[in-house]
């Protein structure tokens, strides 16, 4: 294929992976290239992303979807942030709330003032100042851009939805812009025998698809990055020790929160994450700390609803593939890497994976400059995710089990050793080349998990300490006033959104 335009694109695998892969790559691409996705409706997906981050709303917003009919076919609600629960201590709550906490003063972040105050012991809590904070625990949200009559942001918000509606959602509306569907098992991988790129993928009826490109959406099978090219794969469970999940789906509780819950257990977490039609549930553990029938009592313990199946077990392995894209094979979702759900950044990381293939996608055969640079901006944002989520177990006051011991005495890559450590030393916190996670979710994280600074910027000692405070005060007041004029989000939903009957 090398030296000749492609033509055809072939997509292993269906799922979210796969049907986010079509849908943008046909929207983006059009007729110039001819897209097929190969899937069978034997093999199941994982189908436990369900809770998102707030750069999904870009991705629908280039598909050219209509957010209230996306919510209505996918079961979906509104997501204004994550809950940790139990994680710093047990007992302790906090929240990564999406948006901005405060507003800067000058050239000065917002928290450095708050440290500068609390110092002098004349402070509410960092998250009075969060907009989406106090409506998320007040279970209300609107799509407010900025609080009225205030230079002050909104709510900034990303979505709970059941991803095998949205994988269906998707496929409707690739199809009719002229994806084609194979239905089939695939059997074999042809490579060209000189070159080592992949010529075709065989089916179980003898059907051969052949393309010049190949996206691997496979899951943790990894048919074509692994299994035919034999791609290594770089394993983080010695900073990551969970490799096993619970999942349950159950009947929504009484509340219907615009937020995800993680609640640490003695060897894991459990997430909630509340849909229209139920709720998702799943307790992450380490079987190397507690046993499959062990985690699946602590899930089956903490639903708030009555569960509508049998819980079912996955197994994973955290890391990353040593090269996402190789020859002319570009692995998307699960089979480029897996990190476990705890920030929600399994569909993001899908999102990330295909935006960046449309952005370099090759003219003709497959450029090595092209193929490295993709490469290393994938390893790039893996590696920022993973030191965010070794940040919630390394951050742990914890020693009630050997799971949270192990945790709290680990050693982390150097990187996020230093961001630790200049946060503890100086309240600084630097975003580095546009990682996904800004200052704001590093700040609450630390400063939820007991990391306090000694000390504070400089500058923020200038403006003098009365008006200071008045400042505060008045920040405080606007978002108090503005929260109780919003709608429920159960009745925001109700009115906008809801759900279409299955």
């Amino acid at each position: 294929m090398q030296g000749n335009r492609i033509s055809k694109v072939v997509i292993v695998g269906g799922g979210t992976a796969g049907w986010m892969s079509a849908s943008l790559l046909v929207k983006l691409l059009g007729n110039t290239v001819d897209i097929t996705l190969v899937e069978s409706d034997d093999i199941g997906t994982v189908g436990v992303g369900e809770a998102t981050i707030p750069p999904i709303q870009i991705f629908n917003n280039v598909l050219g979807l209509n957010e209230d009919d996306f919510m209505r076919q996918t079961q979906a609600t509104f997501k204004l942030g994550i809950q940790f629960e139990n994680w710093g201590r047990i007992g302790d709550k906090y929240m990564h709330a999406f948006g901005a906490i405060g507003r800067p003063l000058g050239l000065v972040p917002f928290h450095h003032h708050w440290l500068r105050a609390k110092a002098a012991g004349q402070v509410p809590d960092l998250w009075d100042f969060s907009f989406n904070y106090k409506v998320a625990k007040s279970d209300r949200f609107d799509r407010l851009p900025r609080i009225p009559n205030s230079p002050l942001e909104g709510t900034v918000h990303a979505f709970h939805f059941d991803a095998g509606l949205y994988a269906r959602y998707l496929r409707a509306g690739s199809q009719q812009a002229g994806v084609k569907r194979i239905e089939g098992r695939i059997i074999h991988t042809s490579l060209n025998a000189e070159s080592g790129f992949i010529e075709a993928v065989r089916l179980e009826d003898g059907k051969e698809v052949a393309g010049d490109l190949f996206i691997d959406c496979s899951g943790f099978r990894a048919l074509l990055i692994g299994d035919a090219l034999g791609v290594g794969y770089e394993d983080w469970t010695h900073w990551l020790p969970c490799d096993r999940a619970v999942a349950v789906p159950a009947e929504n509780g009484a509340r219907t929160r615009p937020y995800t819950q993680s609640i640490a257990h003695s060897a894991g977490w459990q997430w909630r994450i509340p849909l229209q039609h139920r709720a998702g549930n799943g307790h992450v553990f380490s079987s190397a700390h507690m046993s499959e029938d062990e985690a699946t009592s602590v899930l089956m313990g903490n639903l708030e609803g009555a569960p509508l199946a049998e819980p079912r077990t996955l197994r994973f392995r955290t890391g990353r593939r040593a090269r996402s894209w190789y020859r002319n094979c570009v692995a998307i979702g699960l089979s480029s890497g897996f990190m476990e759900p705890l920030e929600s950044t399994s569909i993001h990381l899908i999102q990330t994976g295909i935006v960046r293939l449309a952005q370099m996608f090759p003219a003709a055969g497959s450029d090595a400059c092209t193929i490295a640079e993709y490469n290393a901006q994938l390893a790039f944002e893996y590696e920022r995710i993973r030191d965010f989520i070794i940040l919630h177990y390394k951050a742990t006051e914890r020693s009630d089990t050997a799971f949270w011991r192990q945790c709290r005495d680990m050693e982390v890559p150097e990187s996020l050793k230093h961001r630790m450590a200049l946060f503890e030393a100086t309240g600084r916190i630097f975003r580095d080349n546009n990682e996904l996670f800004a200052e704001v979710a590093w700040l609450q994280v630390m400063l939820g998990q007991g990391i306090v600074p000694r000390d504070y910027q400089p500058l923020a000692d200038v403006l003098p300490l009365p008006q200071l405070m008045e400042y505060l005060a008045n920040l405080k007041q606007i978002i108090d006033a503005n929260v109780p004029k919003l709608p429920s989000h159960k009745d925001f939903i109700a009115r906008h959104c809801a759900g279409v009957r299955q």
